[in-house]
């Protein structure tokens, strides 16, 4: 077999161990906030980019069940929130538990422990050299020309007399017929603030004491943005 064929098949030896532990065992997941990037050493010496996470600490609020709810999952809740700012509704939730208003509540569909209302869930579940999916908002870049939104490459000169085309995007449809502009057409539009999850984000250090995750690479959105962190 071609070489270039069995890279399909060959798989990173970390990866194939979490997807068949995913096969096995329930996974857990956190919710957090983006505090920025830095980098670090490791023991080669190589300068590795990262990102510092707050991941909780949360407070299980709410436990769906198959037989009340039709699906099974446990809810968290992160961050602190005025109660008069909170609906009435919201508080009587959030009694229940015996916990405080929080802002950011997200259902996890699998959890490797079983969890009671009022439960309280941090970075313990994770373990330096374990592999994350992280999901975010990306930053929100407003209304945005193709070059900057698709890549596109402008006109590459100014030559025969034309003004301010540079970074035109040219013709996007032909007269008579279709006669319209199809769906999906790339053009300028409202670049970012979409919903994008990273995959395989390595855990590189645990901070217990100040909440804190160091995962390699980059994470979705501005510093202070929340983030749902699934193990």
């Amino acid at each position: 077999m071609p070489s270039l064929l069995w890279g399909w098949y060959v798989l990173n030896e970390a990866l194939l161990l979490r997807w068949t532990f995913n096969l096995i065992y329930n996974m857990s997941g956190i919710i957090g906030k983006k505090v920025g990037m830095t980098s670090i050493f490791d023991a080669d010496g190589r300068n590795i980019p990262c990102t510092v996470i707050e991941a909780g600490p949360c407070v299980v609020t709410h436990i769906r069940t198959e037989e009340k709810d039709g699906y099974s999952a446990v809810q968290l809740a992160y961050g602190d929130k005025k109660e008069k700012n909170t609906t009435a509704p919201l508080k009587g939730h959030f009694a229940k538990a015996n916990t405080e208003p929080k802002r950011k509540l997200v259902e996890f569909k699998t959890f490797q422990d079983e969890k009671a209302l009022g439960d309280t869930v941090d970075v313990s579940i994770f373990e330096e050299g374990d592999y994350i999916d992280v999901v975010g908002t990306s930053k929100g870049k407003g209304f945005q020309g193709v070059v900057k939104r698709h890549g596109f490459g402008g006109v590459g000169g100014a030559s025969h007399g034309q003004h301010n085309r540079m970074r035109a995007p040219g013709s996007i449809g032909a007269a008579s017929w279709p006669a319209r502009v199809f769906k999906g057409k790339k053009m300028a539009g409202r670049m970012g603030g979409e919903r994008v999850k990273v995959q395989n984000l390595q855990v590189l250090k645990i901070y217990a004491d100040q909440n804190l995750l160091v995962v390699s690479g980059s994470v979705p959105g501005a510093k202070g943005s929340y983030v749902i962190i699934d193990k």
